[in-house]
């Protein structure tokens, strides 16, 4: 595996804005606030050349007594074992605090290589000010400016130091294109639960308490041979009920992060139902022609009878994509979790079908026959070819004479037939109508 660089220290002292600059990415929400990164994030980054796995993590602060804040120690400290080297920051506008001296000593007795980078130090002529007090920890040290890159050069040149030797070849053979997932739903819904039950460990902060989850946090998923990342993203409600200008961001950044997976996966609390926000994710996805899936979770929880019922409210609200399969499971106590990466490769799998124009006029040519367009003001749109323009989603296009002729209701029976003649039953198909008055020679 590549090198582990993992960033620690105590609430707000800028390791989320670091993060971001190293990894070339704004994976990480920054915000003045304290507490906002939760769960450990993952991020590829070069230094000095070589691949690397950074890790952001929660402000350690060991003195508080919430729940979710002693979690967040947990995670960080998961960070610090799996780390080769460490990268301690402090804030040197505050100076040094009984909880840097702290996590000073735990960090001392880990026997990791640690480099420390005091923060938001804007300029050369208070270095030696903000950085003094921290000199006493025996650590190397280095003034840096996050926000603005002052000093970053010099750390990247520290922590390359101190990488250990590892085959280059090696690192750049986990660079591989990986099946992405990402997992929506609303807030509370289980969707931390249910990748923490794939992986079988800890790996996201689960908590009764919504909105847990803030950042888009990757996650490796590895099984045999196999490498699926998952995306788990911030539970996503209905806009006008998000007063939080950090919900707000999370809420942007896992609609972003649906539309750049290959598959999503929207999470839906057997418990409450399929809400309001439940069926505009369910539009929103489909309208987006994404390949996706519903996870109903929480069945443990609920009376059959009931269950019943939820399944016909969900069949209803597929009519219009009826292809989305559908699992029911209990994340809490891993039963039917295990399907859900065979469901997501089978959706993969039929997004990449491609299929030559000539076998597909032959195909259409039949299935038109058997039902031709309707006539719409006495004429009828005379369909000249077809072709596939692209995969992912599986997109086919008609020539016709004009499209405008060409009803809604015909071109789900055009899809329909499409599914059926070449197999595609859970994958989206994308079909579309352009004008042409000559058919193609």
């Amino acid at each position: 595996m590549p090198p582990i660089v993992a960033i620690v220290g105590r609430p707000n002292v800028g390791k989320s804005t670091l993060f971001n600059r190293l990894a070339r990415d704004h994976r990480a929400i920054t915000h003045d606030r304290p507490g906002i990164t939760r769960d450990r994030l993952e991020a590829t980054a070069d230094i000095g050349g070589r691949f690397v796995t950074l890790i952001d993590t929660g402000g350690m602060d060991y003195e508080s007594e919430e729940e979710i804040a002693r979690q967040i120690v947990v995670q960080a400290e998961v960070a610090l074992t799996m780390a080769d080297v460490v990268l301690f920051m402090v804030d040197g506008k505050v100076g040094r605090t009984g909880l840097d001296d702290d996590m000073a000593e735990r960090l001392r007795r880990t026997g990791k290589s640690v480099v420390v980078a005091v923060n938001k130090v804007d300029g050369q002529e208070r270095s030696g000010v903000m950085t003094g007090d921290f000199h006493a920890w025996g650590f190397p040290l280095f003034p840096v400016s996050a926000a603005h890159g002052h000093g970053v050069g010099d750390i990247l040149e520290a922590l390359a130091e101190r990488l250990p030797e590892v085959n280059p070849e090696t690192e750049t053979s986990q660079l591989q294109t990986v099946l992405r997932l990402a997992v929506l739903g609303r807030p509370n819904a289980g969707k931390s639960s249910l990748l923490n039950a794939l992986l079988g460990e800890t790996r996201l902060i689960v908590s009764d308490i919504a909105g847990t989850t803030r950042d888009a946090v990757d996650v490796a998923v590895i099984r045999g041979t196999k490498r699926y990342q998952f995306v788990d993203t911030a539970g996503v409600r209905k806009r006008t009920r998000i007063t939080d200008g950090v919900e707000q961001y999370s809420v942007g950044k896992a609609l972003s992060s649906a539309k750049r997976a290959d598959v999503a996966i929207v999470v839906i609390d057997a418990t409450g139902g399929i809400g309001v926000q439940d069926k505009r994710l369910i539009s929103f996805l489909d309208g987006e022609r994404k390949a996706f899936m519903i996870a109903v979770n929480k069945t443990d929880l609920v009376p059959q009878k009931e269950m019943q019922d939820l399944r016909k409210d969900i069949a209803a609200e597929l009519r219009m994509c009826s292809h989305v399969p559908v699992l029911y499971m209990s994340a809490a106590m891993n039963k039917g979790v295990g399907k859900v990466l065979p469901q997501a490769e089978a959706i993969w799998a039929e997004c990449q079908v491609r299929v030559g124009t000539g076998e597909l006029n032959r195909a259409m040519r039949t299935v038109m026959d058997k039902h031709q367009p309707p006539l719409v003001n006495g004429r009828r749109a005379k369909f000249y070819y077809l072709t596939q323009a692209s995969e992912a989603p599986p997109t086919f296009v008609f020539f016709v004479s004009d499209p405008e002729r060409v009803r809604d209701s015909y071109l789900k029976y055009l899809e329909n037939s499409l599914r059926k003649l070449f197999g595609i039953a859970v994958a989206p198909v994308k079909v579309v109508c352009r004008a042409s008055h000559k058919p193609k020679e």
